[in-house]
């Protein structure tokens, strides 16, 4: 391990690139060094002089919500080391009550009185005030989140990416005013000619509210207020109280913009009042759907609860993803693909590749190079612009890594790289690690990981392959790699999983479905589908 200099905040960065471009360019960056970290030079114990180190300082100036809301703050740390980085109001449940109420009330002049050109138009406003100020909402996500500034930064991208793919959205056939004819069925009693008109139209289905996470805090809010704001809904959303710097600078932007105050609403409960302000979102009858992005469990109560006033739910969910690197397969491309897939924001994501599944003929050449790799990412703080995998979120999610790891090693695994904490950076680092013949009983195996640990197993057949990587009550994304096309659209299609990789570790854009199938979740977000989360269908006859 080796400590280098102090760095200070990184300026005039700016990466105009897609999501998957960027993710892929991360697997290329793997260093012969091992785990290089530069400490930060600023400590910044508040907002207000957290704001000093940006290029647009009143992007956080939030206290005017601090003082509006009366009931305290809490206090937001740098998961890197542990610092105050801000100080954050706390919006229990009275707050979220009152601002769905005020959502309810801004309604109607935005869906009745605007047209899905004006709406779109402030979408992209958005959008480019993000571009504007892309450098310092990366800083602030990389300081709140951890993760490397270089994601932070690709995850700004990604997030534009919705607001620019819904303003387009909002003006055509299946957004809100949208619709179709149907030929009539009906006929006239008197000569049988054709009676009426069919008319199938959109509408926006009102206010919603919107729950995110701390793992993607930009791309989260924009893949789910992009399409209610383009449909004419109004949002009320809370983002985790772990990264809520990044959601109160959106939502500045987004008033900048032009898009009325009420009309999207952020609401910053502390962890002690989440569990209100969840309630009363999912309780609430004003609320006519909620997005949520999270856990399996937490999903499952949060559905539990929407019932209770039928809202429309959608749950993106856990996954544990399979990736299957196939005896024909590309081994370069394989090994690029899986590091992408496993390590990006330290594992810390949905969609990771959790289990690995290796055909024995190539089993050796795989684990060695996709070892290597492994072994030459740099383990770091994420304002370091060398850093490949940052700190995770919490000393419990690091301690949780651990733990399954090392019941892993004590059934048998072998621990090829990493497998302990890198106490010496911190309390909430773990090594890049890599674990082979790995049980298929352990929890590592089994549950979603969301930590930078790559399980591997071996398969002898393609219907063993299938047989193992179908074999979880979860289903979001899955991996495989292989030139066989008659392979490729078979596992395609008995994947049981809402998202595919063939030959590619990173495949998450604006411009397509994104959702998990059993108990990874229901609903999509992106793509035309995403919007009609957000919309009603109502059906009119005319007898005229």
């Amino acid at each position: 391990m080796r400590v280098g200099p102090c760095l200070t905040l990184i300026s005039g960065l700016f990466l105009r690139v897609s999501f998957p471009a960027m993710m892929i360019a991360f697997c290329m960056l793997c260093r012969s060094s091992k785990h290089v970290v530069r400490a930060l030079s600023v400590v910044r114990p508040t907002v207000r002089t957290l704001a000093t180190g940006l290029k647009n300082p009143a992007l956080l100036d939030i206290d005017s919500k601090i003082g509006a809301n009366g009931a305290g703050t809490y206090t937001v740390e740098n998961p890197a080391n542990g610092e105050v980085i801000a100080d954050v109001p706390i919006m229990g449940g009275e707050a979220a009550q009152l601002a769905i109420a005020n959502a309810q009330t801004a309604l109607e002049a935005w869906r009745d009185g605007t047209t899905g050109i004006q709406r779109g138009s402030l979408l992209r406003s958005w959008s480019s005030l993000l571009n504007e100020n892309a450098q310092d909402i990366a800083t602030i996500m990389t300081l709140e989140s951890g993760k490397p500034l270089k994601e932070a930064l690709a995850e700004v991208a990604y997030a534009r990416s919705f607001l620019d793919y819904y303003a387009g959205e909002a003006v055509r056939p299946s957004s809100a005013g949208g619709g179709f004819m149907v030929p009539t069925p009906f006929s006239k009693a008197s000569d049988g000619s054709p009676k009426g008109q069919i008319m199938v139209m959109q509408q926006a289905i009102g206010v919603v509210g919107v729950i995110t996470p701390w793992n993607f805090p930009a791309a989260m809010i924009a893949r789910n207020v992009g399409p209610a704001l383009a449909a004419g809904c109004a949002a009320v959303v809370k983002p985790s109280e772990l990264t809520p710097l990044t959601a109160l600078a959106m939502e500045k932007l987004a008033i900048e913009a032009g898009i009325p105050e009420n009309i999207l609403q952020m609401v910053t409960p502390d962890t002690a009042s989440t569990p209100d302000v969840g309630t009363e979102i999912c309780t609430n009858p004003i609320v006519r759907q909620l997005s949520f992005t999270g856990s399996t469990a937490v999903g499952k109560r949060l559905t539990e609860q929407c019932s209770s006033t039928m809202k429309r739910v959608s749950m993106e969910l856990g996954g544990n993803a399979p990736f299957i690197i196939f005896e024909d397969a590309d081994i370069g491309q394989a090994v690029d693909a899986a590091v992408v897939s496993k390590f990006r924001n330290a594992g810390q994501t949905c969609v990771c590749a959790d289990r690995f599944l290796v055909h024995e003929s190539v089993r050796k050449e795989f684990v060695e190079r996709f070892a290597a790799k492994a072994r030459a990412l740099s383990l770091g703080f994420g304002m370091d612009e060398e850093t490949d995998v940052g700190p995770l979120i919490s000393a419990d999610a690091c301690a949780r890594v651990e733990e399954k790891v090392q019941e892993a090693v004590n059934m048998g695994a072998t621990c090829l790289v990493g497998g302990e904490r890198a106490t010496e950076l911190g309390s909430h680092f773990f090594q890049p690690t890599v674990l082979t013949n790995v049980p298929m009983d352990s929890k590592i195996w089994g549950t979603e990981t969301f930590g930078p640990v790559a399980a591997i197993c071996s398969f002898s057949s393609d219907e063993e392959a299938l047989s193992i990587a179908n074999d979880s009550p979860v289903g979001l994304a899955g991996y495989f790699c292989t030139k066989d096309l008659s392979r490729a659209f078979h596992f395609a299609n008995q994947l049981e999983c809402g998202l595919v990789g063939v030959n590619e570790g990173v495949i998450s854009t604006s411009s397509a479905p994104f959702g998990g199938v059993k108990e990874s979740g229901m609903g999509r977000e992106g793509s035309p589908i995403g919007i009609s989360e957000y919309l009603e269908t109502k059906y009119v006859f005319f007898n005229v």
